[in-house]
């Protein structure tokens, strides 16, 4: 089902921009998402694969401000999901967010400044924010596509690819793409025994996917991967230098690593 509102009072300051988020039972972040887009979007898509919190009541806030487009759904996978939500923009750009990824002010100013301009395509980097702080090291950088245009996406020449739940914008080859300023701040968990949770979900899907395509594993791998990932973190990005945290960010990504590899040495040998 789709509901759409007419746009509210912008004063003529918002760019011909939409912003598509899905989401499904995101009220502790999705109104922070909204309110960084607010004054910037002329459209706001939203596709919600049934929240049963207070996420749609938050979304609906937006009405006064933007055209808002609320589609909701059953849960379709995360690359279809989100493909349905780029259809559905109506904007000369696009901005693709997560439902806890909200902008800070000078990439608030780069993606107005980029749909001025008619930039193709933008990356941003998306940085982790832990306890209020943005971690300046852990994971960094993570530049991601999400800034399009949307005659591209008609076109054919910008889509949601990836191995599920890993998904991510592409474009064809000789499109220029561009670095914005500023950061997208990535709020996805309070504490690291909640992203340790999030973690396993994600990792079984990921897993499941590689292993439909053909992908296998080795014991080699299930020992050598997690120490790889934990010394790409600590060591490469020198996620050390942001505290604990960093330290237990590394740690994050060496589990990550050992329970894909453990989940996908279990399928290849539970038939046997």
């Amino acid at each position: 089902m789709m509901d759409t509102g007419a746009s509210g009072k912008n004063g003529g300051a918002a760019a011909d921009l939409s912003v598509m988020i899905p989401c499904r039972n995101n009220e502790r972040t999705i109104g922070r998402v909204i309110e960084s887009v607010r004054g910037l979007a002329k459209q706001l898509v939203v596709i919600d694969s049934g929240s049963t919190d207070s996420t749609l009541e938050i979304v609906e806030r937006a009405r006064g401000w933007c055209e808002l487009v609320v589609i909701r759904t059953h849960w379709r996978g995360y690359i279809t999901t989100k493909q349905m939500g780029l259809r559905a923009c109506s904007g000369g750009h696009v901005l693709l967010l997560d439902s806890d990824e909200p902008l800070d002010e000078t990439m608030r100013g780069s993606v107005r400044d980029a749909c001025a301009r008619g930039v193709d395509a933008g990356t941003l980097n998306r940085v982790v924010e832990y306890r209020g702080r943005l971690l300046q090291h852990s994971w960094q950088p993570e530049w991601r596509l999400r800034f399009v245009k949307r005659v591209l996406i008609d076109e054919g020449l910008a889509r949601v690819e990836g191995i599920n739940p890993h998904d991510h914008l592409e474009v064809d080859e000789g499109i220029v793409v561009e670095r914005l300023k500023g950061v997208l701040i990535h709020d996805s968990f309070e504490t690291f025994g909640e992203h340790f949770g999030k973690q396993l979900h994600l990792t079984k899907a990921h897993a499941e996917a590689l292993y439909a395509q053909g992908r296998r594993t080795t014991r080699r791998r299930l020992v050598l991967s997690p120490l790889g990932a934990y010394g790409k973190q600590l060591v490469m990005k020198g996620s050390w230098r942001d505290g604990y945290a960093g330290w237990l960010a590394a740690s994050t990504s060496a589990v990550g690593a050992l329970m894909k590899h453990a989940m996908l040495l279990e399928m290849q040998n539970r038939d046997r």
